[in-house]
């Protein structure tokens, strides 16, 4: 049984539930919750949701809701009880395959391009969030680091992660950490893309099956050889191996040093599902290729396991 678990930026201010069946008189439906209804109804499998948290201050709530479908449980993260719901569906529609074409979930951009807003206040988890509403990308990921830091004074660091590309940042709540680090996801895009639209498309993700069933150069080479060479160049053998199986690599650098005062990082390949590993060394460098190094060997597994 699979779990995974967004977060919401979608609000709404009806939390009836008669809103999250398919609507009567032959209607498409519109919300990720109507589409898993209905697919729920032809499949004999009809969704349930859980309230399995809630948090936060009264002006600022935070609730989680799990929705079953069969053997498929995910999970959703929101602002309320309705858009907790809305995401825990469309991660479960997802990972059910179900085409989402024609959900209207509302989009403030009609065009293929997405420009953030530019006033003091603009909300960068609001836009990540839209754009991959809009692109059919997989919603933003942010994941905590570290927390730092005596209580009354605390430092939170988190990854945000959007399809290959992952950026890190800190801040003095969670909440701040987070759009610190979607801050930065956002000026990455728009630098990928060359001006404030974002129009940047990323590669497809290359599932493990590709690699299992590959008999490619470098690949091949992978499962017949030791990574334990001296003086090896793992970064250009994770280089040349992405190139060649089409898969994006990112590293991404934390800021706060291990125990032991070591750098350390995170890298990231576009594969599906997604392979995320860490590294540390004695430089930032030395991060990189204890990353690359564990990436490898991770890559090694899966495309040696047998078929």
């Amino acid at each position: 049984m699979s779990q995974e678990m967004y977060q919401a930026v979608i609000t709404s201010t009806d939390s009836s539930q008669n809103k999250d069946k398919v609507p009567s008189g032959g209607a498409a439906p519109n919300t990720p919750i109507q589409i898993l209804h209905e697919y729920g109804v032809k499949h004999g499998k009809i969704p349930t949701y859980v309230l399995e948290k809630s948090e936060g201050e009264v002006h600022q709530p935070n609730f989680v809701f799990s929705v079953t479908v069969g053997e498929v449980c995910c999970k959703g993260e929101g602002s309320s009880k309705k858009a907790a719901k809305h995401v825990a569906a469309e991660v479960a529609l997802r990972n059910l395959q179900v085409d989402i074409t024609d959900m209207s979930i509302p989009i403030k951009s009609e065009s293929n391009s997405v420009v953030p807003e530019s006033n003091g206040t603009s909300n960068s988890v609001g836009t990540l969030q839209e754009l991959c509403l809009q692109r059919g990308w997989r919603l933003p990921d942010y994941t905590m680091l570290t927390e730092t830091g005596p209580p009354h004074e605390p430092e939170f660091t988190f990854t945000c992660t959007v399809e290959s590309l992952s950026e890190t940042a800190s801040g003095i709540s969670k909440k701040a950490a987070k759009k610190a680090a979607a801050d930065k996801m956002v000026a990455k895009l728009q630098s990928l893309s060359g001006s404030t639209e974002i129009t940047w498309t990323p590669k497809p993700w290359v599932r493990f099956e590709n690699l299992k069933n590959s008999s490619a150069e470098k690949i091949s080479l992978l499962r017949r050889n030791p990574l334990s060479i001296p003086n090896m160049d793992y970064i250009q053998m994770l280089a040349e191996l992405s190139a060649e199986q089409k898969f994006d690599v990112a590293y991404s650098d934390i800021d706060e040093l291990t125990a032991n005062g070591q750098y350390q990082c995170l890298v990231e390949l576009s594969t599906y599902p997604v392979t995320v590993c860490h590294g540390t060394g004695i430089s930032c460098t030395n991060a990189h290729h204890a990353a690359a190094h564990n990436a490898l060997q991770y890559v090694k597994i899966v495309a040696s396991s047998s078929k």
